[in-house]
């Protein structure tokens, strides 16, 4: 086999992938990139038996077709370094040397049979799909990622719910302490299903669909889901479990509302976490009627620090412990300029929802507070 191919597109192409290949693998194949050669085009595969990432890009005077494996430090720490230029890889099929001619030098290494590299299996004939704008699903995943858990008692909540209803999409993660709820009416389906994505695959999709802008597809069954791009496709297997009924654990009716300006508060919160301490990361606030008292203390080292901002407050005095860590990150993912925080007492959970919603989304997060020693 023999081909030429851009050195940038290659590494582009290889970047996008390699993310997925873990640090130790079970299968010392899978420390590899698997290359498919048909024609003028090389189709590009990472895994880590979970999870599998598959790319494509064109090349140029190819001559046979095959696959063979390559492991990926020995590819991408060389074209990091390496001009844009033409590569001409030329394969021997009987002994999978490879030489890799470029302007200024050459690379030698011998590859591996790509009939080792593990297949994926395909879904089942009862499995479902829904097309997804690609920046949509980059939004439902990146605003509740942040929410998911490291429970290996319940492996239900490491990962991120979709809820598909007929007449909405919504994205959920909860780790127990904190919840992200996007609902994205935008997003339509004939018939009710859901899934669980886990954690690694969410992360990466994140990181390859920043460049997206066209529809995803995704097709899943009980045990996996295919997410296919126009550039990429990613195949994982999912979390199985029943998740929870994140919306039972809403309040629905918490009579008092605090609006503030959201990056006043976030700034003024990570002052003061400063000063709060380090194992409770305990803020407290302190809610009158034109003013939020934002402190926190460690009394171990005599520390500590009190922020006073205007808000808007339709309630009686109250004063209430959040863990500043999860409140800033709820507040880092609410896109809106003010925030509306609906409380109801010191050990019921707080409600923080944007006062201006993006188009056709409802984004929800929830909070439950933290005990106050007074």
């Amino acid at each position: 086999m023999k081909f030429d191919v851009s050195s940038t597109a290659l590494l582009s192409r290889l970047q996008s992938i390699s993310k997925v290949i873990a640090s130790k693998n079970s299968l010392p194949i899978l420390d590899s990139f698997l290359f498919d050669l048909e024609g003028n085009k090389l189709t590009i595969t990472a895994s880590d038996v979970d999870t599998r990432m598959v790319t494509s890009v064109e090349v140029m005077n190819a001559e046979g077709t095959g696959k063979f494996a390559v492991t990926a430090k020995i590819l991408l720490e060389p074209l990091k370094e390496l001009p844009e230029q033409p590569l001409n890889f030329v394969i021997n099929d009987d002994n999978l040397a490879i030489d890799v001619h470029f302007e200024n030098g050459q690379y030698n290494f011998i590859g591996q049979p790509g009939d080792t590299y593990p297949q994926q299996k395909p879904l089942s004939d009862t499995n479902t799909s829904i097309l997804i704008n690609a920046q949509t699903l980059l939004n439902g995943i990146s605003r509740s990622l942040f929410a998911t858990a490291d429970d290996e008692l319940r492996p239900v909540m490491n990962g991120v719910y979709f809820d598909i209803q007929e007449d909405a999409l919504t994205f959920v993660a909860s780790d127990g302490h904190k919840l992200a709820r996007l609902r994205n009416k935008s997003i339509k389906s004939v018939e009710k299903a859901a899934f669980i994505l886990p954690k690694k695959p969410a992360n990466l999709l994140r990181s390859v669909l920043v460049k997206e802008t066209e529809q995803v597809e995704i097709k899943f069954d009980e045990n996996n889901a295919y997410v296919t791009s126009p550039n990429i496709e990613m195949v994982c297997r999912l979390i199985e479990g029943r998740y929870p009924n994140y919306n039972s654990v809403i309040p629905q009716e918490n009579p008092y509302k605090v609006t503030i300006d959201r990056i006043s508060f976030l700034n003024a919160l990570k002052r003061v976490s400063v000063f709060s301490n380090a194992a409770s990361s305990l803020v407290k606030l302190h809610l009158l009627e034109t003013q939020m008292i934002i402190s926190a203390q460690d009394i171990d080292f005599s520390i500590s620090a009190e922020e006073k901002i205007n808000c808007q407050y339709d309630g009686a005095e109250l004063k209430i412990g959040f863990k500043a860590t999860f409140l800033v990150e709820i507040l880092t993912n609410i896109a809106s300029e003010e925030v509306i925080i609906e409380l109801a007492d010191p050990s019921r959970a707080g409600v923080i929802v944007p006062i201006e919603n993006e188009e056709n989304e409802e984004a929800l997060m929830l909070l439950m507070p933290m005990m106050l020693n007074e």
